[in-house]
């Protein structure tokens, strides 16, 4: 059964059909192309898939296409402006805070998530809030930095 859904996505308004049963994170990336958005797990245990709806941070993978009807929802493609890193970019980029890359769509908009609720965290902040993103390949402490940098430069005035 197909269902209308209608999104803001990165500040573009969709309006497509969707499959009932359809998961966001396929939405996302097979109907409107927005790969970056990774499928880890579908099981909500890699949070690879995180993106931000309605300004909180969810599993795309937990939720229907159908659920997120009427939402605002912004996604790794919707951080960098008018080719600018975002400072959250920019913090991954500068502090080597990705090596395969996979988790790092989700644990940037983790970081955006923690970053919009809490400009100043610390380092034990950071992990804590971050704890539901895995992360296989980087031990973390190069994540931690790139948050406290983004952090940093955010409170200096930079746009979120």
């Amino acid at each position: 059964m197909k269902l209308p859904v209608r999104v803001e996505v990165n500040g573009t308004t969709y309006e497509e059909e969707v499959d009932a049963r359809q998961l966001l994170v396929h939405f996302l990336r097979d109907g409107l192309g927005l790969t970056g958005t990774h499928v880890g797990c579908d099981t909500s245990q890699c949070g690879a898939c995180t993106i931000l709806m309605d300004g909180q941070a969810v599993k795309s993978c937990t939720v229907l296409a159908v659920q997120a009807n009427g939402s605002s929802l912004r996604t790794v493609e919707g951080l960098a402006r008018d080719g600018e890193l975002h400072p959250i970019q920019k913090g991954f980029w500068d502090k080597h805070g990705l090596q395969c890359g996979y988790c790092t769509p989700g644990m940037m908009m983790t970081a955006l998530h923690i970053l919009q609720h809490n400009p100043n965290p610390s380092k034990d902040e950071i992990r804590r809030d971050l704890e539901g993103v895995l992360c296989r390949c980087t031990g973390y402490q190069h994540i931690v930095d790139a948050v406290q940098q983004a952090a940093a430069e955010m409170r200096g005035g930079v746009r979120a």
